[in-house]
């Protein structure tokens, strides 16, 4: 039976000298695995930009081999509840570590999910337990995270990565996989992931299924996402005043991908920002994706909503008519 690679694991940086971007956050934690001492940390920042594969790669450089023993990561999304804090994590953190190992880690992965009561407890166990063991929080939103729990962290906040550095690592696997991948298919996948690494090599382990020439095309039909230039002619038909035109490829896009209406309107909020008109017609317009996005959400019906953002496009192209006259 051939055993089935998740790409994301199997290139997940194996020391900090594999990261890819966070430069400053990577120097300081050479800092402490060279001090053998390092306080609690709190990691926040967007989805797939390295908070994980900078916790398992400390631990792996802090402990070498016996990493396994010393680290334990949880995913608080799963276990968030009090009675997880005062059972695992506090029967992991009374206990000393092995080898020669300063403190244990215990990784709390989204743990801005953990419950009010949850965050108490664990706050009273970070205090209890410094001599033998080191936490460290990785979330999306620090803001969810208590007072109390912050200001016990050095805080370290991770970035959307850069083009470059996307570019990188898709480089590596593709030439590791045996991939032909094309420029346009890079700028491609930088388009759809937003910075989120972990977002575009799936797409790109997704696209290799199918080909290992990857393309452009192949890597929007992959994610079920329109090309940005298809997304530009459809504002700019509709500023145009050109509407009938504007729906029919409003369709195209919506069959040709299988777009959903909350993807259209996440493509159109992305393609407004590049758009030849004053900052308060982007105002306008911007105002109006975000109403059109709640009315989706709430359960209206996609096509009349979207349709009606078509219209309120052409409105505000009449608007710039009659400004540039």
């Amino acid at each position: 039976m051939v055993q089935i690679e998740v790409w994301v694991e199997k290139y997940r940086p194996k020391n900090l000298d594999e990261m890819v971007g966070h430069i400053d956050i990577v120097n300081a934690l050479k800092g402490y695995v060279k001090a053998k001492n390092m306080p609690h940390l709190l990691f926040a920042g967007p989805p797939g930009t390295g908070k994980t594969s900078a916790a398992i790669a400390l631990a792996r450089e802090l402990y070498g081999d016996k990493w396994r023993e010393n680290f334990l990561e949880l995913n608080a999304s799963d276990a968030r509840g009090i009675d997880v804090i005062r059972s695992m994590v506090k029967e992991f953190a009374r206990t000393l570590p092995t080898g020669d190992a300063p403190f244990k880690i215990i990784f709390l992965d989204e743990a801005d999910h953990l419950t009010q009561d949850a965050q108490a407890a664990l706050r009273r166990i970070m205090e209890m337990f410094t001599a033998t063991c080191r936490f460290i929080l990785s979330c999306n939103y620090s803001s969810r995270i208590i007072e109390p729990i912050q200001s016990r962290c050095a805080v370290f906040r991770f970035r959307p990565l850069g083009k470059e550095e996307v570019k990188k690592i898709i480089m590596r696997i593709a030439e590791n996989e045996g991939l032909s991948i094309e420029d346009n298919a890079i700028d491609a996948l930088y388009y759809i992931a937003e910075g989120d690494l972990r977002k575009a090599i799936n797409i790109l382990q997704a696209a290799s299924i199918l080909n290992k020439n990857i393309t452009a095309d192949l890597v929007y039909r992959v994610s079920a996402t329109a090309r940005p230039e298809e997304v530009k002619e459809l504002i700019q038909l509709a500023l145009d005043g050109r509407f009938e035109d504007a729906r029919k490829k409003l369709y195209d896009i919506l069959i040709e991908y299988g777009l959903s209406g909350e993807d259209v309107v996440k493509q159109l909020h992305k393609a407004v920002r590049d758009l030849n008109i004053s900052d308060d017609l982007k105002v306008e317009l911007i105002d109006r994706i975000g109403e059109v996005e709640f009315r989706l959400i709430e359960g209206s019906n996609e096509r009349i909503q979207l349709e009606a953002l078509l219209a309120y496009i052409a409105y505000i192209g009449k608007k710039l008519k009659s400004i540039r006259r």
